[in-house]
Formats: structure tokens, sequence, C-alpha cells
């Protein structure tokens, strides 16, 4: 590990530059990802994400690239876009693909996951599941998935381009304890733009902080119950938000595999403000 980034923010910013609202073409997401990963702060970033709908134009991806694999085209279209990524030489480490809309019943979709994780269980996958119906289930499906060996986690959505896209503290609180209740690691995705909750001045919706996640996955891996942990998702004081951080910062981070960002440098400068990364854009 870096001596600039803990050991407890490890891979947390996976690279999603390719998706908005950043939405950067794949050859500047390409030669801007090589730079993350040759940089004094390399620990921090996770794969690079790309869209399984852009497979046709990854040909040129240099080797060695680590690489996600984002589902949009849904869990039906995942094996021929790995079938594509082979072709052309791309190693993927990990799958993400949603396995339902808000409202639908997720155990179909997660049927059909663990159906293509059979004949690729050499990959990560996670499972996006919407926050509304049928999520316990889900979560209960999921768990049983890991315990049989299969490398399968949870992912949840935590903001979007309309205010039903961003759960409340409590209903984040409540999917973070039934992760940890269930021993069932966790993705996010969307709207962790800042380490600390915030209202975005365009849209007046209130984006929960990635910082603030941080300290409430510590609190809830600790024993903490749901209104403990929805305090700290909801808190936007940074001394409150950071001290767990800091006093974990030695420690492997639990539950939380990590998000995706379509800026690595935002989330990162906002913790070097906040002192848990020790480094600075000159090194």
């Amino acid at each position: 590990m870096s001596t600039q980034v803990p050991r407890l923010l490890a891979g947390l910013v996976d690279d999603a530059a390719v998706f908005p609202p950043g939405s950067a073409s794949l050859p500047d997401a390409i030669a801007a990802h090589r730079e993350h990963r040759t940089s004094w702060y390399a620990d921090l970033v996770g794969p690079l994400l790309v869209p399984a709908s852009a497979v046709g134009a990854l040909d040129g991806l240099p080797e060695g690239t680590v690489t996600g694999l984002i589902g949009d085209t849904g869990v039906a279209g995942v094996p021929a876009a790995l079938a594509g990524l082979a072709a052309v030489g791309i190693a993927i480490r990990q799958v993400e693909v949603a396995v339902a809309r808000r409202g639908e019943d997720p155990q179909p979709g997660l049927a059909a996951l663990r159906g293509v994780l059979a004949r690729h269980g050499d990959l990560d996958w996670y499972a996006e599941l919407p926050l509304t119906f049928g999520l316990t289930a889900g979560l209960d499906t999921l768990a049983e998935a890991r315990a049989a060996g299969e490398p399968v986690a949870a992912k949840f959505r935590t903001g979007g381009l309309a205010a039903e896209l961003f759960p409340t503290p409590v209903e984040l609180a409540a999917v973070i304890c039934a992760c940890r209740d269930r021993a069932l690691p966790f993705k996010l995705t969307a709207g962790l733009h800042h380490a600390l909750r915030q209202i975005d001045p365009e849209t007046g919706f209130t984006h929960h902080g990635f910082g603030n996640v941080l300290a409430a996955t510590l609190a809830a891996a600790g024993g903490a119950e749901v209104d403990a942990v929805a305090a700290l998702l909801a808190d936007t004081d940074p001394v409150r938000v950071v001290e767990p951080a800091r006093a974990a910062r030695d420690d492997d981070r639990p539950l939380w595999i990590g998000f995706g960002s379509c800026s690595v440098r935002e989330p990162l400068t906002d913790l070097i403000r906040l002192g848990l990364v020790n480094g600075g854009f000159d090194r």
C-alpha cells in the first residue's frame, strides 16, 4: 500500500469516466485511467468501468487494463459482451448488472444471473437491486448464493435524475445493516460526488456523502443499529464523519466494496482536504 493512501481506502473509487454526468470519450477515459493507475494515489483507484453496449469499441483497450463491465444491456446481454471482450483479448475483473427495475420482483433476474454465473464463476459479480419491492428476499437470495460459494454481492443506487432514486438516510442505513446481518458485501453507484452530505444547487437533490457512507458502514460493522447508522449518513459535521475513518485508517474496509465515480480526482480532492489521504497533485 502507498504511504499516502491508507489501507481503509484501497480501491474505494472505480473509474466510471465514460458514464454520466462526466461522459468522457473512451480514448480520453483510457488515457486518464492510465494516469490514475501510475499515480501516487493509484491504491485508491479500482477498475475502469465500461458499458456492455460499447464492447465493439473496446478492441483498442491497452493490455493489462484492470476493467469492470457494466451490463447496461441487461443480464441477457452479458454473455455476448463477455465473449466479445474475450475475442479481442480484454480481461474483465468484475461484472455489475441490474436484475430488476424499480417495482419489479428481482427474483427472475437473480435466477437468470445465477445461470450466467455458473458459466463465468471466475469473475466478481454485483447484482444491482432496487430499494423497493422484493429487496429483502433479493438480499436473502444473494446471501444464500454467496454462502454457496458463488462470487456475487449486492449493488445499490444512491442517486440519479429523479428524487426517488436518492434513498433517505434511514433507507440506506437499513440496507447497510441488512447486508451486515447477512455478511453480504455491497457496492454503491450514482450521486456520491463528494465526501460530505450536500445539496446540489442545480437540482435541489440532497446527495449522500461517500465519507458519510464510510463512517456509517464502519459503525454498522461494529454493531450499530439503523438509527445510529442513519444519523451518520445524515450528518454534515466533517469532524464527526471523518473521525471514524481516521481511527480505522490501517484496517481493511468492511462490507462496502466501493463506488463508481465519473471523476476520480473529485473524491480524491475531498479526501485530501479532510486529511484522510496524504498527498497532492504536484507529486
